[in-house]
């Protein structure tokens, strides 16, 4: 059997081969969450040309939808590739996805639209939508368990803090390579054919990714009980058939990554739909905001990640939950001034969901309520972006260490399995369906920061069940079970 010291030996080699395995595994999960991504950005473009004409409303809410269906199988993608990752290898399961998602990004920008196609096109988007969100599900956990079973167990918050500046990285350029796109022509073209070039750009992508992974080997720790003849012969059955793992699952999920999924996406999708939709301020002007807080935020992903390894992990994923909680209303009041002029949108039931097609802007009164009509104008950039990069840092806080945490939480045989599911529940549904969730509830209410109170619920859900049960797992060294050094 493969000792520790084998596995990961000593010296400048051992520190290469590491950054070797991060750079292949991350690489090709940024890339995964580029492709996720660059759909959902660009949902003003696309909805009117895979959607019928006339009724933009209708596309607006149609586009949102199969958007969301994405998010919401990603949990089937983690129990399917999951169970490859655990009985195949780590390696296999997410080469699979790294391929299954770039083809299907690359389809996206190929596909004709509903001018030539008829609903020929949507229902192609659709299923594409379903295959991604599928791939997403498998693609995580591979990347996440892959590098952490390479690296030293000292070092594994730090180290696979890496993998969780994939996906703002992603997001990051998936903004800015739709911005430069459209820089580069005139909107009419951008509309008629420009916004396929991002999807396109995938092709590229998927293939140095590709080139990168299949020149490494399996994960070590997979390698020592596959061949010890340690592997689950059934990863659901043993992940969520036996009450004490299923009862990890479950605390990870409402203790962990519940309240770290709606961080994540208050802190970066919520906060741009916002000022896109509700505070009025220039959708390229929001998507520039976004993007500089996201880079000057994605070094704090490895601090917290780092720091997670000498105090632990769960303090800084609880203090991120609660610290969110307490702060996000003053924030979003503090972004509504910092727009200019109280401005904020008029939402009716019927328009909600279709962002700035339909919106009316009015001003609100000190609570928030709809009360005026009037357009944004001269908002405050530098305070936008500060308050944006708040946020992100509490995004850093919950997600930085959550990778090692879940890692450490579930057994070798079973961990691709076990760890996937909480991840992609918590992130897909809890928090992936946030924005369409909390601007519904604007819309319910007329109260533009009623939308934080389901963020602020299962995040302070999170801290209260997170604080009482989550066991802390810093320390954790994961090669005892396979019988390496300690």
């Amino acid at each position: 059997m493969a000792s520790r010291a084998d596995a990961i030996p000593m010296g400048g080699t051992a520190a290469y081969g590491i950054w070797r395995v991060i750079l292949a595994s991350a690489v090709g999960t940024m890339i995964e969450w580029y492709d996720f991504y660059i759909f959902g950005s660009l949902a003003a473009v696309l909805s009117p040309l895979f959607y019928p004409p006339g009724n933009q409303t209708f596309a607006y809410i149609a586009y949102l939808a199969t958007f969301a269906v994405g998010f919401v199988v990603r949990p089937f993608g983690a129990l399917f590739f999951g169970r490859i990752g655990d009985l195949v290898g780590r390696k296999y399961a997410f080469l699979v996805t790294l391929s299954i998602m770039g083809g299907a990004t690359a389809i996206i920008g190929m596909l004709p639209t509903f001018r030539t196609a008829g609903w020929f096109a949507p229902i192609c988007l659709l299923g594409i939508r379903i295959l991604q969100g599928l791939a997403l599900g498998g693609e995580y956990g591979g990347a996440t368990v892959y590098v952490a079973e390479h690296v030293p167990d000292h070092k594994r918050g730090f180290y696979t803090s890496f993998i969780q500046i994939t996906a703002t990285l992603g997001l990051f350029i998936s903004l800015i390579v739709i911005l430069a796109t459209q820089s580069s022509m005139s909107r009419e073209a951008f509309s008629a054919w420009g916004w396929r070039i991002p999807f396109l750009i995938s092709i590229f992508m998927l293939a140095i990714s590709l080139y990168i992974r299949l020149r490494m080997k399996e994960s070590p720790i997979f390698t020592s009980i596959k061949t010890a003849g340690m592997t689950s012969l059934q990863p659901l059955r043993d992940a969520f058939g036996k009450w004490e793992n299923l009862k990890r699952v479950l605390i990870s999920l409402f203790g962990a990554t519940a309240g770290q999924g709606v961080v994540w996406y208050c802190g970066q999708f919520y906060a741009l739909f916002y000022m896109q939709t509700i505070l009025r301020v220039n959708p390229t002007l929001a998507n520039k905001i976004v993007a500089l807080a996201v880079l000057l935020g994605m070094p704090f992903f490895t601090v917290f990640g780092a720091l997670s390894d000498r105090i632990g992990r769960k303090k800084i994923i609880m203090a991120g939950c609660l610290i969110a909680v307490v702060t996000y209303i003053p924030l979003y009041k503090a972004m509504q001034q910092a727009a200019g002029s109280n401005i904020v949108s008029l939402w009716s039931t019927r328009n909600a969901l279709t962002g700035a097609i339909s919106l009316t802007a009015v001003t609100t009164d000190a609570k928030g309520a709809f009360v005026a009509a009037r357009e944004a104008s001269n908002p405050n950039v530098p305070l936008l972006v500060l308050l944006v990069f708040i946020q992100v840092i509490y995004v850093c806080m919950v997600y930085g260490p959550i990778a090692a945490y879940l890692v450490e939480a579930f057994p070798a045989k079973i961990r691709y399995t076990s760890l996937s599911l909480p991840y992609h529940i918590g992130n897909g549904v809890f928090g992936g369906l946030l924005p369409l969730i909390g601007l519904s509830v604007c819309a319910a209410t007329h109260n533009i920061y009623s939308g934080l109170y389901y963020p602020m619920g299962i995040a302070a859900l999170t801290f209260v069940v997170g604080s009482l049960l989550l066991e802390e797992t810093h320390g954790t060294k994961i090669w005892d079970e396979v019988g390496g050094m300690k």
